[in-house]
């Protein structure tokens, strides 16, 4: 598989996990605004992102610069870290949306 498909996968994916982080990240101010939802970031430190947020919009923001500097200088040994870590954020988004039905 080229590096454009992967890119081309990855940048689909990461399309899928802004619409969801947007969504979800209404659904958290709104928790919040109730007294709910009282933690400080959505990943854990061992999740290798620099990110540190409470909302899921900087975490693909985070991403995408990611997959830009890959873009630019593709590197394979970056790749699987950043599959990983797209996998995480839309699994959790999933699980997200699961409990709030």
């Amino acid at each position: 598989m080229s590096f454009d498909t992967i890119i081309e996968q990855y940048r689909s994916s990461l399309q899928t996990a802004y619409r969801q982080a947007v969504d979800a990240d209404s659904l958290l101010e709104q928790l919040q605004s109730e007294g709910q939802g009282k933690f400080a970031t959505i990943f854990r430190d061992d999740a290798g992102f620099q990110s540190r947020a409470n909302r899921f919009t900087p975490y693909v923001q985070e991403l995408a610069e990611r997959l830009q500097a890959f873009e630019q200088q593709p590197d394979p040994e970056a790749l699987p870290k950043m599959v990983k870590q797209l996998e995480l954020l839309l699994t959790t988004l999933n699980q997200l949306r699961q409990k709030l039905k």
